[in-house]
């Protein structure tokens, strides 16, 4: 099993080659939730496709908190693998294990007896309230593997390959998209068949990434004959994976408020922001991996004890990284009216849909900028202060802007705004203290310096 070096060669090599398979498993874990939808806008219409949309932002926000405790494992396993702290990333794996088993089953007892409530809560139309119901029980009945492969998947991309939880979620996809025929083409299954088709393809993927730590030739290779639970290295995790958690829960609840707020528009608005949610993931995902590959580098840079490396990806991913993501939302934006009919054949979802994306997408480039900030923090094992500038920009500011421009003008635009407004502020917050916290770095290296001098 190849692991690669973060720590030496070319930082642009590097980081291009790591994050391009990290773009390729986020683009066909997103292809779940993207056929899933054409299935359902071709087979089942748009009330379906609206009560899928209802339901993906609560799965989001249940499974908020392990998608934080991912980030901080892949945090640790980053720092003991460049250090080489072979025993300390053993004993990880084997906890992280135990605790993806651990929390997927109380997500699932969770999610399958709160379902209605979820969605009563969010405001969802009784007309759609059913199928809502329906598709997050059986979703939610497999959230033990979608756990485990959150958690495991971290630690292989945090020891530097990033390849084969691509080839784990190619296989899921596969699985997926014959799921999705079987169960809503051939059997009629209705809303509950993708939701099956889901939990099968994500099953499969954990079930390779189990696999792969157990045959990893190495001596913190995963041993299912020795199970072990850590506190100590739990208790690292969760200074990381808390905050992180956090973050990803406080964004996931700012977009249900949203979600609340688009409600009141009709199903017609529902089924359009489910569609934008969709193709926005051309833009989002390789942002997401972006993100994933500067917390990877920067943690195996910094175990290693080398800063300059750190400072030029940084700058690197920026750039590039902002450049290239403008030039691809003004493309898209320009192409939304004809690559929009394949998720509906609503003439009226699509027009909504595009007046979203013209709002969202030449502005894109901001998150860029707010995933590598805070992906360097968090990196460092800094993850407070992202998780402060994310309740105060995504959560507080942008409620309050989207509540006075509805107020002002209900619309699908009015909510649209509210999210490049939010990445703004974040952006400017996010870079004040990052200046701060490299000013706190150099002094502390200055006081080590200090300090051995006056010992020699």
């Amino acid at each position: 099993m190849k692991t690669d070096n973060l720590t030496e060669g070319n930082v642009t090599r590097s980081l291009l080659f790591f994050a391009l398979p990290l773009f390729g498993s986020s683009l066909i874990q997103q292809l779940y939730s993207t056929v899933d939808l054409v299935f359902v806008g071709q087979f089942l219409g748009t009330e379906a496709s609206a009560a899928v949309g209802a339901s993906s932002l609560i799965i989001t926000c249940l499974t908020g908190f392990f998608t934080g405790m991912s980030v901080g494992t892949s945090v640790f396993s980053a720092r003991y693998f460049g250090g080489r702290q072979w025993e300390r990333l053993y004993r990880l794996i084997q906890t992280m294990f135990l605790v993806g088993i651990g929390g997927g089953s109380i997500l699932m007892v969770l999610g399958i007896g709160g379902a209605e409530w979820f969605l009563g809560a969010m405001g969802t139309p009784e007309d759609i309230m059913g199928q809502a119901a329906l598709y997050l029980r059986v979703y939610m009945a497999g959230m033990v593997p979608v756990v485990l492969y959150n958690l495991l998947s971290g630690v292989i991309r945090a020891l530097g390959d990033s390849r084969n939880p691509m080839i784990f979620q190619c296989v899921g996809g596969i699985l997926n998209i014959l799921g999705d025929y079987v169960c809503i083409a051939v059997l009629d299954m209705g809303v509950e068949g993708t939701a099956v088709a889901t939990v099968i393809s994500q099953a499969a993927a954990a079930l390779c990434a189990v696999i792969y730590l157990v045959r990893m030739r190495a001596p913190y290779a995963l041993q299912l004959s020795k199970p072990g639970f850590y506190p100590g290295e739990f208790k690292n995790v969760l200074k990381v994976g808390v905050p992180a958690g956090v973050q990803s829960i406080v964004i996931t609840l700012s977009n249900i408020l949203i979600q609340a707020q688009i409600n009141t528009l009709g199903v017609t608005s529902i089924a359009a922001f489910t569609v934008y949610f969709r193709t926005e993931m051309i833009l989002y995902l390789p942002i997401l991996a972006m993100g994933q590959a500067v917390v990877s580098f920067v943690g195996q840079n910094y175990g290693a004890g080398k800063p300059e490396r750190i400072r030029k990806g940084n700058r690197i991913c920026m750039l590039g990284g902002s450049a290239a993501i403008f030039a691809a939302g003004i493309l898209l934006m320009l192409a939304a009216p004809v690559f929009l009919h394949i998720f509906t054949k609503d003439a009226a979802v699509i027009a909504r849909t595009v007046s979203i994306i013209q709002v969202t997408f030449p502005l894109y480039f901001l998150y860029v900028l707010l995933e590598c900030l805070s992906g360097n923090l968090r990196g460092c094992g800094k993850a407070v202060a992202p998780m402060i500038v994310t309740v105060i920009s995504f959560c507080g500011f942008r409620i309050l802007f989207m509540l006075a421009a509805m107020h002002l003008h209900p619309s699908v635009r009015s909510v649209a705004w509210s999210y490049p407004a939010s990445w703004a502020l974040a952006v400017i917050l996010m870079t004040l203290i990052a200046r701060k916290s490299r000013r706190q770095d150099r002094n502390v290296n200055s006081m080590r310096k200090d300090f051995r001098k006056s010992l020699e």
